[in-house]
């Protein structure tokens, strides 16, 4: 069988025809003579293409239209129509129906419209079966990568999404902190109420906490209206706060406070709102290095620091650059509607041999730029690489080790510089896997001007 075909008619001669009609078609048909028992029948198993009257008693083919839509696997829905009744089918069109025919119908084009849906059909189902695959197999939400450091990352986000815990996200700029952070949101309970996003660093301190926390009107000069804060907007979902190490000293003490009552009052305001709100904070900064040297509260550090994911730099994932590669490209070439292009081997080896200073950000640009200068060529090579790859050897430059012939304040700087980034610059790890108090690393880096 090529679908499953379920007709829906209360007049009995009309729901015989469209039998008829299919009779012989590689369809299973189902029939039902109202849209209660058709309810029943879409519930007991998937449907690939509905056909129902618009105009019944009880359950007419708009409800039922509404219903089907609404199942996790919804059919392609067309609709059939008295003459008088079609800004009614337009308006099923609206709601998401695949076609509408008028009667009396004239069968050879409803045989087509339901070719073409069923077609339709299964391309939507092959194209979710490809996405779970993907989603399985290279993570989920848009997170690309099958390095152990990312598998180990996904997984610790299915763990944590969840709960309702503060999570703290830290790495380089470019890293995709942000994409962590919505697929904690969209793999937990919240997954239905809102995300909201604040980058911290491009707030001018003067109104970061109307931003916040929103204001009353007339609060001050051009607080022409009540507006509501990022609190209030999230409320019941998750507030992501990026760059949070750029939140000036005199709000951290009001965004503690919050954190821990989730209750605050508008800029103006004298009523108490309270909101229920997960947050999740990045930071590109050592904030145990900011507090160290008073930038940072401690207390709200602790606060934020309840679980800490470590984002992994994309020279440390060299592996998934072809993956991130190719699922850009194919991004790019569909946003500008041309066929996805090929990637030259030796382009691949060029980008993967990289050192990436702006991670997956600045490989996201070099992709899109590519594809803006591709022209009619329907292979990505090495010309069209930006000109920082021209140089960049074939195979990429083996790490630097330790050997004879240095002197010890080289190879304790190789071993320094080794231990900070295989923990991100994190001084405290860096510290503890070189077997030494952070307090003599933090000497030895401003001695050796590290």
């Amino acid at each position: 069988m090529n679908g499953t075909l379920l007709l829906v008619d209360d007049n009995r001669e009309s729901l015989g025809s469209l039998e008829l009609a299919f009779a012989r078609s590689d369809y299973r048909v189902l029939a039902a003579p109202n849209g209660q028992q058709a309810k029943a029948l879409l519930d007991e198993e998937p449907v690939d293409v509905l056909i129902t009257d618009l105009k019944m008693p009880g359950i007419d083919g708009m409800e039922l239209l509404t219903y089907a839509l609404s199942l996790p696997a919804p059919p392609q829905v067309i609709l059939l129509t008295a003459f008088g009744t079609v800004e009614s089918a337009v308006e099923a069109l609206r709601q998401g129906a695949f076609h509408y025919l008028t009667k009396p119908v004239n069968l050879k084009e409803l045989r087509a419209q339901v070719e073409k849906a069923m077609d339709h059909h299964r391309l939507f189902r092959e194209n979710e079966r490809l996405k779970a695959e993907l989603n399985e197999r290279f993570g989920f939400e848009g997170v690309v990568g099958e390095t152990p450091e990312m598998l180990d990352l996904m997984n610790k986000v299915r763990l944590i999404a969840g709960s309702r815990a503060t999570v703290l996200l830290q790495g380089e700029s470019g890293t995709g902190k942000e994409l962590i952070a919505r697929a904690i949101h969209n793999n937990g309970p919240r997954r239905h109420r809102p995300f909201a996003a604040v980058h911290c660093a491009a707030i001018p301190e003067t109104l970061m906490e109307s931003e916040l926390f929103g204001h009353e009107k007339g609060a001050f000069t051009g607080a022409i209206a009540r507006t509501q804060g990022r609190f209030e907007q999230a409320n019941g979902g998750t507030l992501f706060l990026d760059e949070v190490g750029e939140i000036p000293l005199s709000m951290q003490v009001k965004l503690l406070r919050v954190l821990e009552t989730l209750e605050f009052r508008r800029v103006g305001g004298i009523e108490p709102i309270h909101v229920d709100v997960r947050l999740i904070a990045a930071t590109n900064r050592n904030l145990a290095d900011e507090v160290a040297r008073g930038a940072f509260r401690e207390d709200l550090y602790y606060r934020l620091n309840v679980v800490t994911l470590h984002m992994p730099p994309l020279r440390r994932r060299l592996s998934d650059i072809p993956l991130l590669t190719r699922a850009f490209v194919e991004t790019f070439a569909r946003e500008a509607k041309r066929p996805t292009p090929k990637i030259d081997h030796e382009a691949l080896k060029r980008l993967t041999n990289y050192h990436w200073p702006g991670n997956i950000r600045e490989l996201r640009n070099v992709v899109e730029n590519m594809i803006v200068f591709l022209g009619e060529d329907e292979t990505i090579g090495v010309s069209h690489l930006p000109p920082q790859f021209a140089q960049l050897p074939a195979q990429a430059p083996a790490p630097q080790s330790l050997g004879f012939g240095q002197t010890l304040e080289e190879a304790e700087s190789l071993l320094i510089r080794q231990a900070l980034d295989a923990h991100e610059g994190n001084r405290t790890r860096a510290a503890e896997t070189l077997g030494i108090s952070r307090r003599t690393l933090q000497r030895k880096i401003k001695e050796m001007k590290l």
